[in-house]
């Protein structure tokens, strides 16, 4: 199968502007996440797809390939799909650009679960202890059922601990999306859901029109950097 990773990149990111662009050491954050990427030795091209020339030049300065996206879009896969539709690919996985502590580990198992040839789209969550995290709404949870298929993903808490005492386990998911082509590519011809709209959460989508998606649960403990805070915690992790 022909792998390839695309990172969608939009300078104007609504929580953090220009976020991608800034320093993390002494590189920024998008050159962190492809550069990571590119490391783990899984793909057989690496790709950074963009709305801005200043994102697209950092990268390709530096080394890197880099798209241009021709149109306007609402979501990373929106973007990356409308890359992808030319080309010759199997399998495409979604890398966030504010991901900047790409791991192989993850990313392998992730590409794992396409073995089985009824998957059709996958991500990676991690476990979630943290009350203050469980509650932040910047923090995406998702509910599984018993086969790690995806049921609902929201920005609130599910699920709701009504029962004190029972056990309950708390998702977060992790932006890093595998799809196979034409999974990818029926995603951006189906009109944006209504749970999609409401949430602000892409995957929806693909639950509202019928597809799950086959969770892969990681110990990947990387920071998304969607506000300036999430830049001083990675810079101390880093």
């Amino acid at each position: 199968m022909k792998i390839v990773a695309m990172i969608p990149a939009r300078y104007a990111a609504t929580r953090f502007p220009a976020k991608l662009m800034q320093l993390l050491g002494n590189k920024t954050v998008i050159r962190h996440t492809y550069d990571n990427t590119v490391a783990t030795g899984l793909f057989d091209e690496v790709i950074v797809v963009t709305d801005s020339d200043i994102i697209y030049n950092e990268i390709t300065q530096h080394g890197g390939k880099a798209l241009m996206s021709k149109k306007e879009h609402e979501s990373g896969s929106d973007r990356i799909a409308e890359a992808a539709a030319d080309m010759d690919v199997d399998i495409i996985v979604n890398v966030q650009g504010d991901e900047p502590f790409v791991k192989k580990n993850p990313l392998e198992k992730l590409l794992k679960v396409f073995e089985n040839e009824n998957v059709k789209v996958a991500s990676l969550m991690q476990i979630l202890k943290d009350k203050k995290l469980i509650d932040d709404p910047n923090y995406v949870k998702v509910a599984v059922d018993k086969n790690m298929n995806s049921l609902f993903f929201s920005r609130s808490i599910i699920p709701y601990p009504r029962d004190k005492n029972a056990v309950s386990v708390y998702y977060e998911h992790i932006g890093v999306y595998a799809f196979r082509k034409e999974a990818l590519i029926n995603f951006t011809n189906w009109e944006i859901t209504p749970l999609e709209a409401v949430e602000k959460i892409e995957c929806l989508r693909y639950l509202e029109n019928g597809v799950p998606l086959k969770m892969v649960v990681t110990n990947y403990m990387g920071i998304e950097i969607d506000t300036p805070e999430d830049l001083e915690k990675a810079s101390k992790l880093l």
